[in-house]
């Protein structure tokens, strides 16, 4: 099982002390978003490998090696985004992007630099945010990070409802081919200089032509290889239940639920409505199963295997 922490929200940044108190108890239950009374319960005994997804590791650097030693050694690899967006679009997060590479570069030179992804992502164009704009920022995340990054993902935004709830502030301007054309070429030649793999993800659009590779947030390849090196064969499945058909990555469990991040980007997916994240956050508590709320006598409890 390939456990991802998470697409839903940020853990790592806003839930970091309940998440270990959940690998110190063995297991983490989650709702099914679409059916809420069918609760999944993982076993961290069933692991195999961790997906950390963030904007900020920082809250969970403390926690790492009793994680670690909880987990059994399972391995441990790391997706941070770091976009180029000011307060206006992240009014949380943009004030810490300098702290975050130096989290980075601290865990590149913990777990090795092919364990650490970095997600430029999501990428739009505005009058603030042009091509060029995209291009500079990227240059210089690039070659701070060179030597300790050995992949970069990039995605472009999807009109998902708080996107388009929010398109006043955001100010999208259509993305046309002369704009793909410049800034892929451009970002290829980038992260070719500094010795880094990129690719796309979830996008139809590969953009080999430009030096990007064919690749996935965890691709399949990626997973067996990995766990070869451990000494371990393990079977991962395709994911089968993502609506893009472009998206080419292992099968995952994610843990988190939507509507809590705090971060309250702006073009988020995983938040429908920034009233509900507020409620959602006061319902968290530390010592429950559940990342929000607490379970329910009707609950369904299923065990993922």
């Amino acid at each position: 099982m390939v456990l991802f922490i998470s697409g839903r929200t940020d853990i790592l940044t806003y839930y970091s002390n309940w998440l270990i108190k959940r690998m110190r108890a063995g297991y983490v239950d989650t709702r099914n978003p679409y059916n809420p009374n069918l609760v999944s319960r993982i076993n961290f005994s069933n692991v195999d490998i961790v997906v950390f997804c963030t904007k900020n590791p920082h809250p969970f650097i403390k926690y790492l090696d009793e994680a670690q030693k909880l987990l059994n050694n399972v391995p441990f690899i790391f997706h941070v985004t770091m976009t180029p967006y000011n307060d206006d679009i992240e009014p949380i997060i943009g004030k810490i992007k300098k702290d975050v590479i130096e989290d980075i570069k601290y865990l590149s030179t913990r777990y090795g630099k092919d364990r650490i992804f970095v997600r430029y992502d999501p990428i739009f164009k505005s009058k603030r945010y042009t091509i060029d704009y995209h291009i500079k920022a990227f240059n210089k995340l690039v070659t701070s990070l060179n030597g300790y990054v050995g992949n970069i993902v990039i995605s472009f935004i999807d009109l998902y409802k708080n996107v388009l709830h929010n398109k006043r502030i955001l100010k999208l301007e259509e993305i046309n081919d002369d704009d793909l054309n410049k800034l892929a070429s451009e970002f290829g030649k980038i992260a070719k200089e500094n010795n880094i793999n990129i690719f796309t993800c979830g996008e139809k659009m590969k953009l080999l032509e430009y030096g990007f590779i064919k690749g996935a947030c965890l691709s399949k390849s990626y997973a067996i290889n990995l766990m070869s090196e451990l000494g371990k064969s393990v079977k991962f499945k395709k994911q089968s239940n993502r609506k893009n058909s472009y998206c080419e990555c292992v099968e995952m469990v994610d843990i988190g639920a939507y509507n809590c991040c705090l971060s309250k980007c702006k073009y988020c997916y995983a938040n429908f409505d920034e009233k509900t994240v507020n409620c959602n956050y006061l319902l968290h508590d530390e010592d429950s199963s559940l990342l929000i709320g607490h379970l329910n006598e009707d609950d369904v409890i299923k065990e993922r295997k």
